[in-house]
């Protein structure tokens, strides 16, 4: 075998070093590329989660049905009765200064006590249905079950209103006919604890 003279092998290293320099380059390009395509990848499946999500969001909107505010004045016990709302049952307007007991009402609870709840941040729960009937009777528990869980809420009967339940929060109502105990926390969740006196 010929031995190589100096020159040639220093040539030889430099071609290897070339080499081996040539082969480390496309392989950072490599990994590279390999980093950028799951860095995108990553990037454009956060954006599709969150544009989901928002969508969601979006499409659902908050519960209920808006009800234009009726202002916070206060009346007196003589004025009971009197006021006529937007909404049955209400969700603002004319109130007594008094608040109704928070939980379980046996029986209905005054309009203008109720809004008064309700601009103290509470959700009001109300059934129309005989209580006399087995069917309203687990109705009435069923929703006591989840009124029970919350320290501002209320459930009542109001047997004058077009539906079975109705919920209510300030400038907020809902109302349906047949249990639903998602829709119901739901709600409440939302607007729970919302005060709603005039800021000063």
């Amino acid at each position: 075998m010929k031995q190589q003279s100096r020159a040639e092998r220093r040539k030889a290293e430099r071609q290897a070093t070339k080499e081996r320099n040539q082969k480390e380059k496309v392989k950072r390009k490599r990994v590279s590329r390999v980093q950028k395509l799951l860095f995108y990848l990553v990037g454009t499946s956060l954006l599709v989660g969150v544009g989901y999500w928002a969508y969601g969001q979006w499409g659902t909107g908050s519960p209920g049905e808006f009800v234009p505010s009726e202002g916070n004045r206060h009346v007196g016990p003589s004025e009971v009765g009197l006021t006529k709302y937007k909404s049955d049952p209400p969700t603002s307007g004319p109130h007594l200064p008094s608040i109704a007991r928070w939980g379980i009402h046996e029986s209905p609870v005054p309009k203008e006590l109720q809004v008064h709840n309700l601009e103290d941040g509470g959700v009001l729960v109300q059934y129309n249905c005989p209580q006399t009937n087995p069917e309203c009777k687990t109705l009435i528990e069923k929703l006591a079950q989840i009124v029970r869980r919350y320290d501002h809420a209320i459930l009542a009967s109001y047997p004058e209103m077009s539906h079975k339940i109705a919920l209510t929060a300030w400038s907020r109502i809902d109302k349906f006919n047949e249990f639903d105990e998602k829709r119901i926390v739901r709600f409440i969740d939302a607007y729970i604890h919302i005060d709603h006196h005039p800021k000063k």
